[in-house]
């Protein structure tokens, strides 16, 4: 697969209907495109972005890599029977097709109109309707929902109460209020199609769901384990961080194969989530050592009355001790250890969490 480069890329960042060309880094204008909706005016010109000099970093593991994108930017394939799944080389959707009907789990705005070409080419492959009757949100992040407005018409939008609750807060006409909402579960039935829906507590988001297709033997669960890859900053960008250090094992209780991620190109397996929460747990522990083995007593005196720098220096200190040896063990393992900032901010995450959620935050004074 080829992946493209950082300087390969055209970025509309105002335009959530323009798809990523990623295969070759020439971006895809869907402006004509019959299949979206095309409901306000934009600034529809693309934007480069100026070619860095990058690190040397070192090579991806080829078994973090997917299958390649066709010439229009994206991949879909079949996970087990009629459940397929959608990539643009960094996101990930789903859909499930039934005689009632599509059933669409995300719209990334990356993806954007590749996802009605996906589901119309796997409609006309196998002769069913592509009719698109319901969209499942897995949480409220515009990153991951986008592109719902492309899906007009009769749709049922389903999400986590929740999900309901900040969508209201956003006001984002790019991502429709759900119509049906749960607490902590829901059974989707469409077309003799079966899907689970379970929320187990806040994680990357306070709303992210677990998606459970019992009879494609498939979980999608989004934005915790990168199939491959370390996750990018703070956690993968996440609001709760033990919920986030607790919800690989919900999701591995869950009987499946097939694991859909939201990121990255492919599809993850059992072993992929074992190495994060192992990548994870190491961080922890190394975290851990780090907060007791270095003693904060110097930067404080060392910064005077500045106490914000002493503050600093001490846990910048600590983060650095206890990231480094994570690096060094993953870079090889899991894509992109290398790029330190991000075992770094995770560190730090994971860090400040053991101090602020699991204490001892550290001597009481007498």
């Amino acid at each position: 697969m080829h992946l493209p480069r950082q300087q390969d890329l055209r970025v509309n960042h105002q335009d959530p209907v323009t798809a990523f060309h990623l295969a070759g880094g020439e971006p895809v204008s869907v402006a004509n495109d019959p299949h979206v909706r095309q409901g306000r005016a934009r600034d529809s010109r693309e934007i480069p972005v100026t070619s860095p000099d990058l690190p040397d970093y070192a090579p991806i593991p080829r078994s973090a890599l997917g299958p390649a994108l066709n010439d229009q930017g994206y991949y879909v394939g079949r996970v087990e029977r009629n459940l397929y799944w959608v990539t643009d080389g960094v996101y990930q959707s789903a859909f499930l097709t039934t005689g009632d009907g599509v059933v669409l789990f995300d719209a990334p705005p990356t993806i954007g109109g590749n996802l009605r070409r996906a589901v119309d080419e796997i409609a006309a492959a196998n002769g069913v309707t592509n009719r698109v009757t319901h969209l499942v949100y897995s949480h409220h992040h515009a990153d991951h929902a986008g592109a719902a407005s492309l899906f007009d018409g009769d749709v049922t939008h389903i999400g986590h109460e929740e999900t309901k609750r900040l969508l209201l807060r956003d006001n984002d006409p790019a991502r429709p209020v759900p119509d049906t909402t749960f607490a902590d579960r829901y059974t989707l039935e469409v077309g003799g199609e079966r899907v689970e829906l379970a929320w187990h507590g806040p994680n990357h988001s306070p709303d992210n769901i677990y998606i459970h297709f019992p009879d494609h033997d498939t979980l999608m669960f989004i934005d915790v384990v990168n199939a491959g890859w370390v996750p990018i900053y703070n956690v993968n960008l996440s609001e709760d961080v033990p919920g986030y250090m607790a919800a690989p094992a919900t999701a591995l209780d869950y009987p499946w194969t097939h694991f859909i991620c939201g990121h990255l190109g492919r599809l993850a397996t059992r072993e992929d989530v074992a190495v994060h929460q192992q990548y994870i747990a190491d961080i922890e522990a190394s975290a851990k050592e780090a907060l007791a083995s270095v003693n904060p007593v110097p930067f404080y005196v060392a910064a005077g009355e500045n106490f914000w720098a002493g503050v600093k220096a001490h846990l910048d200190t600590v983060t650095e001790r206890a990231a480094a040896p994570i690096i060094a063990k993953y870079t090889g393992v899991l894509a992109a250890a290398d790029i330190e900032v991000f075992t770094y901010t995770t560190t730090f995450q994971i860090m400040q969490s053991l101090r602020l959620d699991s204490g001892p935050s550290g001597p009481v004074h007498p």
